[in-house]
């Protein structure tokens, strides 16, 4: 909350990002270091320090600019994918999203950080696998993010 960090639902974990705030030219560098947003109109979430930085606090959100900072990522490229589902903080919920899952996509998980609970599906080599999969979710009203893994 209080570090120059931010949540993006693709970029490598480490990734140095210049993020621009449109209407007053003010812009922090954050590192990307959790995964979201979670609404489909934002395509990145601050930490309130840097949001205080760009001037988007009172307001809440922000148009903004994304830019890749010198030096970009602290951490190799990732070389595999997963699609996310949910995320909760009670891990009965996601284990009970995990077992109505299962019998149409076996390779569901549940993993955990001791914060979060996410149900994610299969592991894929490459991203396009993952994108094919997260329109199938979206078919069937399962609306989700690809999450780039190690």
């Amino acid at each position: 909350m209080h570090r120059l960090t931010a949540a993006h639902p693709s970029l490598p974990f480490g990734t140095q990002v210049e993020v621009r705030n449109v209407r007053n030219g003010r812009s922090v560098k954050v590192r990307v270091n959790d995964r979201g947003p979670f609404s489909r109109k934002r395509i990145i979430d601050l930490s309130y320090a840097a949001a205080k930085e760009i001037g988007a606090v009172v307001s809440g959100t922000a148009m903004v600019e994304l830019f890749l900072a010198p030096g970009g990522s602290e951490e190799p490229p990732p070389n595999r994918y997963t699609v996310q589902v949910a995320a909760f903080s009670e891990e009965e919920r996601a284990e009970a999203l995990r077992k109505e899952l299962n019998p149409m996509y076996p390779e569901t998980v549940v993993t955990s950080d001791g914060t979060w609970s996410r149900v994610q599906v299969g592991v894929f080599d490459d991203r396009d696998q993952a994108d094919s999969l997260r329109r199938e979710l979206a078919a069937i009203g399962l609306s989700s993010i690809v999450v780039a893994t190690r």
